[in-house]
């Protein structure tokens, strides 16, 4: 039995031993200008990999061409519709960005289950796969770090896929194992609902955590070599999650609890246990993950936005809406007053935290663009170098400024790799 914080005490020595390491003068922090030629030669070298990106909704939009350049969208985000909608990523402002490869979601509403959930996963699926297939030159679809690896040595980008959340397998192990052999390298259990087997942080508990199906899914994807993503879980369903793998455990997309008290991020407690066992936290974008004071403010007014939401889905029903209810919500929300502002900074500040907790080589960047509300400073994927050289100023060395942009995920996948095959 795992208990939850054996190993924590010598990752936070080892965390606070890496960051010790530094030379003094880098912990003085390099002058401005020496920081942005250091920091520009990092990100240039490096793989950057982002774990969690939605795009793949645009891309199932009639039209919509992900290797056409897009405008980063206006204001907090609003989704819009049609082949010149606005994204945060699209194929020419990632090679801008230095963003090297990225998990596609492969994401549904947790309300849409059974055939209809896997139709939809299917449709999503081949929808990467045809624009990553169709352009052999500038990308490589990847289902292994090695291939990662061979497509940044050949300038391509890298095409990976991740399945946000578990009621797309439809109770079925056998589906999960189609999902599989199509390319999909991690499964978020659950999304904002609880599924049969497992209980969501976005819902009231119904399993206790996960059931013994749900136990047999994790066990499942350590044999298929896809990471166990607890990004979305309940809490409990993360513990159990920890104690049933015997892999190291994904965070795809979520930050900290004790810079955020929103309950999608994880605790300090939580993170410890899953570094312990080779684990990687990856920092999501989204501004209220980020800022307490944002997360209590839009707390506040849930009551308001929960009866506006239930009266926009009467009257606008079906997945069809779902961007039209999605704006409308957003413009009543901007008519109850002004929320706080939450700057990029905020996004390092959740790295600096996490490698201090655990080291640096257990975080890296699942910024959620494409689905969710980005801070100010962070539109979409170009602006990423500015993380870079944060980094650099706060006295990361290079080795583990390249770890959290993407090696520590590629170890965790080669990790996981290893684990399927029983080496």
């Amino acid at each position: 039995m795992m208990t939850r914080n054996r190993g924590a005490l010598t990752l936070l020595a080892a965390g606070a031993l890496a960051l010790a390491c530094l030379s003094s003068a880098e912990q003085a922090g390099a002058p401005a200008t020496d920081a942005a030629a250091r920091a520009k030669r990092i990100h240039q070298e490096a793989i950057v990999i982002d774990t969690h990106i939605d795009v793949t909704q645009r891309m199932m939009q009639p039209g919509w061409d992900f290797f056409a350049r897009h405008k980063a969208p206006e204001g907090r985000g609003r989704q819009q519709s049609g082949p010149d909608a606005p994204s945060m990523v699209d194929a020419p402002r990632m090679k801008e960005g230095g963003l090297d490869g990225i998990f596609f979601s492969i994401y549904m509403s947790g309300r849409i289950t059974g055939d209809t959930a896997v139709k939809r996963a299917l449709a999503q699926i081949d929808s990467v796969r045809k624009a990553a297939l169709a352009h052999p030159d500038e990308v490589a679809l990847c289902s292994t770090a090695a291939c990662v690896r061979a497509a940044a040595k050949a300038g391509k980008l890298a095409a990976l896929m991740g399945m946000e959340g578990g009621h797309m397998i439809n109770e079925s192990l056998p589906q999960l194992r189609d999902y599989a052999k199509l390319g999909v390298r991690y499964l978020t259990l659950t999304h904002s609902l609880n599924t049969t087997w497992a209980d969501s942080s976005g819902d009231k508990p119904l399993h206790n955590g996960l059931t013994p199906f749900g136990k047999d899914v994790v066990k499942e994807l350590n044999k298929l070599g896809m990471m166990v993503d607890v990004s979305h879980v309940a809490d409990k369903t993360f513990w159990d999650a920890l104690e049933t793998s015997r892999a190291p455990l994904l965070a795809s997309h979520s930050s900290c609890r004790a810079l955020s008290g929103h309950p999608r991020n994880m605790t300090d407690e939580m993170i410890k246990a899953m570094a312990a066992k080779g684990g990687v936290i990856q920092i999501n974008y989204l501004d209220s993950y980020l800022d307490d004071a944002l997360y209590r403010a839009q707390e506040a007014r849930r009551p308001q936005t929960d009866a506006k939401r239930a009266e926009l889905e009467k009257q606008f029903p079906g997945e069809e809406n779902q961007p039209k209810r999605f704006q409308m919500l957003r413009e009543y929300s901007d008519t109850l007053g002004p929320l706080p502002k939450v700057s990029w900074e905020k996004i390092v500040e959740h790295i600096d935290h996490a490698a201090k907790l655990v080291g640096p080589d257990h975080v890296g960047l699942g910024s959620d663009f494409d689905g969710a509300t980005m801070p100010i400073g962070m539109e979409d994927v170009t602006q990423l170098p500015k993380l870079t050289e944060a980094l650099v100023k706060k006295g990361y060395t290079e080795q583990q400024i390249k770890g959290i942009l993407g090696e520590n995920l590629l170890r965790l996948m080669e990790k996981v790799e290893r684990a399927a095959s029983g080496s």
